[in-house]
């Protein structure tokens, strides 16, 4: 018997009828084939803005070189995983360090000579994906998030932190927007200098400031099923997350590519920032989730946590609702 979903459960689910639609919307293999002339890489405005159904080591070979501003990557962790029935198995380091070996310079080969990569991991991996990084290009920082996530471990720390690298190629030629991506913080002990306040502001929802952002994010909610964007997928990342990266690292019109695309959040975020993406996934049924969040994203183009063109901090959801207020009086 097949059980019902709580009212306030907005997981996103797949109907028979709706993915026959989505299905023709993706590309694969061969459709990349037959968008080639004489072997020549598939031309960048024939597979942009799509959603491409594929293992990344066919893929990559047919893309076109330097075509994409911004790289996003959330590949699979050292980790044993079920990824829609595709186990990806941990493995020894040296192990770890030959897979990536095998499709992080092709990846790298897709990014434009001022454009940025982001690759993400855990506290197992990041030793990994640093080297793999400083490989081909150069490290600019290492974010650190906090994943508030899970129950914990009985004879461990609870691992509550994930990485995210920051490289270019030309770390004296590319783009980077500290103003889109300050952050909206509570102040705690206001400071006022001749009775105004000094770097804050004063409303009914509280007294907020606009920070620069740091390296460590501690205002970012995992995906869980009373948020509309989130999925079956086990490692989903949250849109506010990746927000942050386009904004800081893209602007609007250019590409954002994610060769790991999951269930499609650095597409979907590119498009509700207005730039342009290109995805691959292996799993047929993540491309249809990402296809189904890419059409609500035509007309919802909503950021949780992200409002008013800043970042609010984590749980601050009705000090933004009195923000909203009072800008509508």
């Amino acid at each position: 018997m097949k059980s019902e979903k709580a009212p306030r459960n907005r997981t996103l689910v797949l109907t028979e009828e709706e993915i026959p639609a989505l299905k023709k919307e993706l590309l694969d293999i061969e459709k990349l084939r037959s968008f080639q002339n004489s072997g020549a890489p598939v031309p960048v405005e024939k597979i942009l803005d799509k959603t491409i159904n594929a293992d990344i080591l066919e893929a990559l070979p047919l893309l076109p070189d330097a075509f994409a501003d911004l790289i996003i990557i959330d590949p699979p962790y050292n980790l044993t995983k079920n990824f829609a029935g595709k186990v990806f198995n941990e493995r020894s380091q040296k192990a770890y360090d030959e897979y990536l070996a095998t499709w992080f310079p092709l990846v790298c080969k897709k990014l434009k000579p001022s454009g940025s990569l982001y690759i993400c991991g855990d506290w197992k991996c990041t030793s990994s994906l640093q080297r793999a990084v400083e490989s081909e290009l150069t490290v600019l920082n290492r974010i650190t998030w906090q994943r508030e996530k899970g129950r914990g471990a009985s004879s461990n720390w609870k691992n509550s932190m994930e990485d995210i690298w920051f490289a270019v190629k030309n770390p004296d030629d590319y783009y980077f927007n500290v103003e889109a991506v300050k952050m909206k913080r509570k102040v705690i002990a206001p400071y006022k200098e001749n009775g105004k306040p000094k770097d804050w502001e004063e409303g009914k929802g509280g007294n907020f400031r606009l920070t620069h952002p740091g390296n460590f994010w501690d205002d970012i909610s995992i995906p869980f099923w009373s948020m509309p964007e989130n999925t079956d997928h086990p490692t989903q990342k949250p849109e506010k997350l990746y927000a942050k990266l386009v904004l800081a690292s893209s602007k609007p019109g250019d590409i954002v590519f994610d060769p790991f695309l999951g269930s499609g959040t650095a597409s979907v975020v590119a498009k509700k920032l207005d730039r342009h993406f290109v995805g691959v996934e292996l799993s047929e049924e993540y491309c249809l989730f990402a296809q189904k969040r890419l059409l609500q994203a035509e007309t919802n183009k909503e950021i949780q946590g992200y409002k008013g063109g800043v970042f609010w901090e984590r749980n601050s959801i009705s000090e933004q609702r009195k923000s909203d207020s009072k800008n509508l009086k």
